[in-house]
């Protein structure tokens, strides 16, 4: 069983509907949903609505965009492109 949770800067993978494997970013989330966006097919301004039984949360987490959200802003989308491409900021 997956035990990373699912919160806003955590990367996600799609396990089922059209976007099966597909990686995204977690925007927001409360008991049921996640708002998810991949700054490509699915931008930011026209986020993804998910069940979050239907994604799976991998280790890798952007304190950066958590920043951004908290602000009260939207991260661009180049900024969760580069975010899935990369690696992770190592957290010492």
């Amino acid at each position: 069983m997956n035990k990373i949770p699912i919160e806003p800067g955590r990367v996600v993978l799609s396990k089922a509907g059209r976007d099966a494997g597909r990686r995204f970013m977690v925007l927001q989330v409360d008991e049921t949903f996640a708002i998810v966006a991949d700054g490509d097919l699915r931008k930011v301004e026209n986020p993804k609505k998910k069940k979050r039984m239907h994604l799976r949360a991998v280790p890798e987490f952007f304190s950066s965009i958590v920043g951004i959200l908290e602000d009260g802003k939207l991260p661009s989308n180049a900024e969760i492109r580069r975010c899935l491409t990369e690696r992770p900021p190592r957290e010492e």
